[in-house]
């Protein structure tokens, strides 16, 4: 999978979803209609390094990140415990090396709001993932559904 690969799954495969460039990456929000400002988050495609977020080292040849947030039960049934928001520029206190490919594990920066990631997911890692992505579309929709209310 490429970074353009995952992006394009999405659009074709998620409904209500747009694609927001921002903050150095691009994102895949659910916002139907674009009834939102931005919507609601489903996932990110990082491909870069960060003033607060390094841990990943990004800039390395050809790396990206996608980062997907499901349900904290759903973080926690796959990593165990939801950890402490790390202090500002930091990582998540967990054993975890951030700079493995192809595997899925915590967000660096974000599990602290279940948050989970893979660096450079291969096409078996991504059909992983897609269960995963799909959890964030619905619990995306459903707090776009409160917000617009």
């Amino acid at each position: 999978m490429t970074a353009d690969e995952t992006i394009s799954w999405c659009l074709e495969n998620l409904d209500g979803v747009v694609l927001v460039n921002s903050w150095g990456e691009r994102g895949i929000f659910y916002n139907p209609g674009g009834r939102l400002k931005r919507g609601v988050y489903v996932l990110t495609v990082k491909e870069k390094d960060g003033e607060n977020d390094r841990s990943s080292c990004l800039d390395r040849e050809g790396m990206f990140r996608v980062n997907v947030g499901v349900r904290k039960q759903t973080f926690v049934r796959l990593f165990g415990t939801i950890p402490a928001r790390p202090h500002k520029g930091g990582v998540v206190s967990m054993d975890v090396d951030f700079t493995q490919t192809d595997t899925i594990m915590p967000h660096p920066v974000y599990a602290w709001m279940g948050w989970l990631c893979c660096l450079n997911p291969s096409d078996k890692t991504f059909e992983a993932l897609k269960p995963l992505i799909a959890e964030a579309h619905t619990y995306a929709k459903e707090k776009f559904n409160r917000k617009k209310k």
